[in-house]
């Protein structure tokens, strides 16, 4: 099939970056113009179809009309246990006035074709399923009946023509349309064929997919992982995806940046395959070779190249030879959200599926969302439940994060002309799942390894648990507003030197948790900190140009304690602030950073020296109004079971 339209370029023009040359987007195109693009060089086309056994079909779609070769049932047939008799001959009679009726020296059993007819005056006995005889036009049931000693039995109860009778073709006719192509096939859609005694159905081929990763920094997972490589997340997760989408993933390998041995491996992929979806090399950097290669394989070549989507901007996508191949960006949640939004539904159209059914809710965005101007942004939510309706959360952790898209509920839509989401806003969120879930309990505020273990025994008794790291600032200002349970706070207040209690207010009570130290964290055998206590390691610090720090985010409880320890100063990699305390051990570990603050059991973790600080106290705001919600008296129990309580010493911890 070959399709005749005109593609206005947006190929890619060059610029040099730092003496390495690197190739730009000429236009982006909206989202919208893209998928149109795409769509109109894909389709139309026919479904391939195959023969499939009866036992294979369950979850295939149909690939033509199915009319059904018999009746079903194919003979009249009983539907209860009983006795087959003339109607007539019971007419008049009751409890008052029974009826005697003769029994035929046949029993008729399922699978039992009868021999005898059943003359007036007598009756035949005849099990559910049965196959009613010659003469007889009703059923009685046994229960009606009473057995005679002289071989006949009595009836109380009258009979009307057809009564309990199945008649042939009363469920299915000779002829009717059994099935329509199209339609998902499903465990009753099999009974339907079973009865009809068809064993081999037309079934839409399914669509066979190539999956490449590229990238020279890519480890499979299993192997071994040297500095500045990655684990191949997309491999793995873009395969899962086809498969959801009716698809039936090939995985080839993770390719490294080599132009002629990538080429030669798609260029086979798009022999044997429906369709070629590689990972990475999209974003115009040095080593992104696929796109160059993608417009060698066939026409039309490139359909898009940059799209007007934040996550997703560097999506490529083509058409060779009738083949769609897509380029999606290396980065996972980049990567799965535009193969969900622009491939999932090409890729269910050649399956012959329907689109995915959207569901879309009301929510209220309580935190200020940043957006790029120009680009329509999805920005990943979790939902929770607030006091009047729906609460979003973003997930924001960056296009790079697998957990922003699998711990999501769903995503909202910023619109291109737009800077930004405000607090407070209502919006729109589009579900990933046809439900909303709710989860049993809702923690927001600072996060610790230790919750973990605490967590884990409502995990076993089946609760759901959502847990949203925004800081111990952002907890306690989500407890006020009364979107969680339980807010993880540890904020020090330097006027009464006390942790957490002066930050409550009317409606809020505190639930001791466990005291967790704090301190400086360095590379073991660095002379500046080896040795030290916390004030010289810090003044050596600030002593030294060359050393760099790595701080935290604002509004961690952490941020506010490095803060109170530097003074004034703003020593290099102060604005280096991460969000978490493992982000900040695997800095000073990998030697991006030389110094900063965490807790001790995560230094430890790290193999880093530590110089205790502080040992702050990790507690939880309880919204009272929750407080004798099972989830929250579950949470509770945990915290204070002995079980608990030695899990938090083994991590580390004392508990309060």
């Amino acid at each position: 099939m070959t399709k005749n339209f005109t593609i206005a370029s947006n190929a890619p023009t060059t610029a040099r970056s730092g003496g390495v040359e690197q190739e730009q987007f000429l236009s982006i195109l909206s989202r919208e113009e893209a998928f149109q693009r795409f769509e109109a060089a894909v389709f139309p086309r026919a479904l391939a179809s195959e023969q499939c056994a009866l036992q294979d079909v369950l979850g295939r779609v149909l690939a033509a009309d199915i009319v059904s070769p018999i009746d079903v049932p194919s003979f009249d047939r009983s539907n209860v246990d009983g006795f087959a008799v003339q109607s007539g001959d019971l007419a008049t009679c009751g409890q008052a006035k029974p009826a005697r009726l003769a029994l035929n020296p046949e029993t008729l059993a399922c699978g039992i074709a009868p021999k005898l007819s059943v003359p007036s005056g007598t009756a035949t006995p005849i099990s559910t399923g049965g196959m009613v005889p010659r003469g007889a036009d009703a059923i009685v049931m046994v229960e009606h009946t009473q057995p005679l000693e002289d071989g006949a039995v009595e009836v109380r109860r009258a009979a009307s023509a057809g009564q309990f009778i199945s008649y042939a073709g009363s469920d299915i006719a000779r002829g009717e349309l059994l099935l329509r192509a199209g339609i998902s096939i499903g465990s009753r859609e099999i009974g339907m064929l079973a009865a009809c005694g068809i064993a081999r159905v037309e079934m839409v081929r399914k669509v066979k997919v190539a999956v490449l990763s590229t990238g020279d920094e890519l480890v499979q997972p299993g192997e071994a992982l040297g500095p500045a490589l990655v684990y191949d997340t997309n491999g793995a997760i873009v395969a899962a995806a086809i498969f959801e989408n009716g698809g039936v993933p090939d995985f080839l390998g993770a390719f490294p940046d080599d132009e002629e041995k990538l080429e030669a491996a798609m260029r086979a992929a798009l022999e044997t395959h429906d369709m070629v979806i590689l990972s990475g090399g999209t974003s115009k950097g040095a080593g992104d070779v696929s796109h160059r290669i993608v417009d060698r394989l066939g026409e039309p070549g490139i359909i898009a190249h940059g799209v007007a989507l934040k996550p997703g901007k560097p999506l490529c996508l083509a058409v060779c030879d009738e083949k769609p191949v897509v380029i999606l960006p290396g980065f996972p949640t980049s990567a799965m959200f535009t193969f969900h939004d622009m491939v999932a539904p090409i890729l269910r159209r050649m399956a012959g599926l329907p689109p995915r059914a959207e569901t879309r809710v009301s929510v209220r965005v309580p935190v200020r969302i940043a957006s790029e101007l120009g680009r329509t942004e999805f920005a990943m939510v979790s939902l929770v439940q607030g006091d009047d309706g729906l609460i979003a959360y973003p997930t924001g952790k960056g296009s790079g994060a697998i957990t922003s898209f699998s711990q999501a509920d769903g995503f909202l839509r910023i619109e291109a002309l737009a800077d930004h989401l405000p607090a407070g806003a209502q919006a729109e969120v589009t579900l990933f799942t046809p439900h909303v879930r709710i989860p049993d309990l809702v923690i927001i505020g600072s996060h610790c390894t230790g919750l973990d273990p605490i967590l884990a025994p409502l995990a076993r008794d089946g609760l759901t648990v959502r847990s949203l790291a925004v800081g111990s600032l952002g907890g306690l200002a989500a407890a006020k507003r009364g979107e969680c349970d339980l807010a993880p706070i540890h904020l020090y207040d330097p006027e009464t030197d006390s942790y957490n209690t002066p930050f409550l207010v009317e409606g809020l009570e505190l639930v001791p948790g466990w005291r967790r130290m704090q301190g400086i964290a360095f590379r073991l055998g660095d002379p500046r900190f080896e040795g030290a206590g916390a004030n010289e390691a810090v003044a050596n610090a600030l002593a030294d140009p060359e050393c760099l720090m790595v701080n935290r985010n604002q509004g961690a409880g952490t941020r506010i304690l490095i803060d109170r320890l530097l003074g004034q100063n703003r020593p290099g990699g102060y604005w280096n602030q991460p969000r978490s305390h493992n982000a900040v051990a695997a800095a000073i570990a990998q030697a991006r950073a030389d110094w900063g603050v965490t807790i001790e059991p995560v230094a430890q973790a790290a193999g880093l020296g530590f110089i205790p600080l502080t040992e702050e106290s990790y507690d939880f705001v309880l919204v009272s109004a929750r407080k004798q919600r099972s989830a929250v008296q579950a949470f509770l129990s945990a915290l204070h079971a002995p079980e608990g309580r030695e899990a938090l010493k083994q991590a580390g911890f004392r508990p309060a």
